[in-house]
């Protein structure tokens, strides 16, 4: 698929992942759509860089677990660009609380995780299907976690609903076929603003540990998931229903290694 001319909303895109993969699609010539929660000045920033690359975009305020604002910012989408091709469902939400802590994990921190990371998904999905067949068919990329295979992450919370979206996605993939592709990511630790306000005074300890770990000595940046989500977009057209791992070899680590540099001096 080629990018150029084409129209695409990008959730949670005020920061991180979802800025960088909207400035990836605004570089390749693709109008798009800036959705945000609280972050409007962010969301604006995101926009402006994206209009000096040449494209329309436009910043709208949306909490995906609402499925009227989902379809409001859908049909906006569809509306100011008068097109929709593309659908990166990036938003996403967690507290950190340690997996062993049981009691710590609130009722209310399974209601937010499941709302937006896996219905806002779903909304979103829904409320785009028939502006992308009205354009003879499209692609959705769901931003997902190694979380949600191997059960590690911020919280039990967030684990299980990034697990239910990997699930979710075969699901569509299958439902909006033979049109519309639906895949996922599933990056893993990711630099940036998300894991320093988690994890706090531990982020720099707990990223060097990391990148002396995976096989690929380093973890994701932002910029490292954009790419993928957008090989997902421009490759093959027959893969749909898939997760790719974006995680510098962190799913594969040789748990030996663990407590030990993996290279020897």
């Amino acid at each position: 698929m080629q990018l150029a001319g084409n129209a695409a909303v990008v959730t949670g895109a005020s920061s991180g992942v979802g800025r960088a993969t909207a400035l990836a699609l605004a570089e390749r010539g693709c109008s798009v759509l800036v959705n945000y929660s609280r972050s409007k000045q962010e969301a604006e920033e995101v926009v402006h860089l994206a209009h000096q690359r040449g494209v329309k975009a436009l910043a709208f305020q949306a909490d995906v677990a609402d499925d009227a604002q989902c379809r409001r910012m859908i049909d906006q989408a569809a509306a100011s660009f008068g097109r929709l091709d593309l659908l990166v469902n990036n938003a996403g939400v967690t507290r950190f609380v340690a997996h062993a802590a049981l009691d710590e994990l609130r009722d209310e921190d399974w209601d937010r995780a499941f709302a937006v990371n896996v219905k806002g998904a779903f909304h979103c999905a829904r409320a785009a299907q028939p502006y992308l067949l009205a354009g003879g068919g499209g692609s959705i990329v769901n931003v997902a976690s190694v979380a949600g295979i191997s059960a590690t992450g911020s919280s039990i919370a967030y684990a299980a609903s990034k697990a239910a979206l990997i699930n979710m996605t075969i699901a569509l993939a299958r439902a909006m076929a033979p049109k519309i592709r639906v895949n996922a990511v599933a990056p893993g630790f990711i630099a940036g603003r998300w894991l320093e306000q988690g994890l706090g005074p531990f982020y720099e300890m707990a990223k060097t540990k990391m990148e002396q770990r995976v096989p690929l000595e380093r973890v994701c940046q932002p910029e490292d998931v954009a790419a993928a989500i957008l090989s997902l977009l421009t490759g093959s057209q027959l893969v749909t229903g898939q997760t790719l791992v974006c995680d510098g070899g962190m799913l594969i680590t040789d748990i030996s290694t663990l407590g030990t540099t993996r290279r020897a001096t």
